[in-house]
């Protein structure tokens, strides 16, 4: 049984349990429904895409889920990916409250409300493998890779593959098949 096999199921029941559970915090407000099922979309990321080994300072380095601007997750995603690995990477989280502090990362969530400064962000990541997610409308035309929407309230993912490919990171089939594939020439 090949590795993505196993992982579809838990993929699944990871989205299951974001939609039925509820997380409880003092130290963060709790993170809406919505946004608890978009943290467990930025986990399983982890086991869908491929970054090269270049993306690594060694091995055993951490894979780093960056948020721009304000954390719409709570401690959600942070409780999601304790104690996890994905292929000898632990997984940890970087908050950037601005685009001045973005240090390395894999996945970077950019808050809607950081969109507008997209142009910036292309040149600060340039020749990175960095897997940039917004759920802010427009962000598919300015180049973004994975955007969250809402179709008859339920969570969807758009992906732009040129932009993932140029990123040198490469999502797998079942990954795809879960989205609608934006083409950014297509009228």
């Amino acid at each position: 049984m090949t590795v993505l096999k196993m992982i579809a199921p838990k993929f699944i029941a990871s989205i299951l349990l974001a939609m039925f559970s509820v997380s409880f915090t003092t130290a963060q407000p709790p993170a809406s429904r919505e946004y608890q099922i978009k943290a467990i979309f930025l986990f399983n990321f982890t086991q869908f895409i491929e970054w090269p080994a270049a993306a690594f300072a060694n091995p055993g380095s951490p894979l780093v889920i960056g948020i721009l601007g304000e954390n719409p997750f709570g401690s959600y995603l942070h409780d999601a990916i304790t104690g996890e690995k994905v292929n000898g990477h632990p997984l940890i989280i970087q908050r950037f409250s601005s685009i001045s502090q973005i240090q390395p990362c894999h996945i970077l969530f950019i808050n809607q409300t950081e969109t507008n400064k997209f142009g910036q962000l292309e040149t600060i990541l340039k020749g990175q493998s960095v897997l940039t997610v917004s759920d802010a409308p427009d962000f598919m035309k300015r180049g973004g890779m994975v955007r969250f929407f809402t179709k008859s309230n339920k969570t969807q993912l758009q992906i732009n593959l040129e932009s993932i490919k140029a990123a040198n990171l490469v999502v797998s089939s079942k990954l795809l098949r879960l989205a609608e594939i934006f083409e950014p020439n297509k009228k």
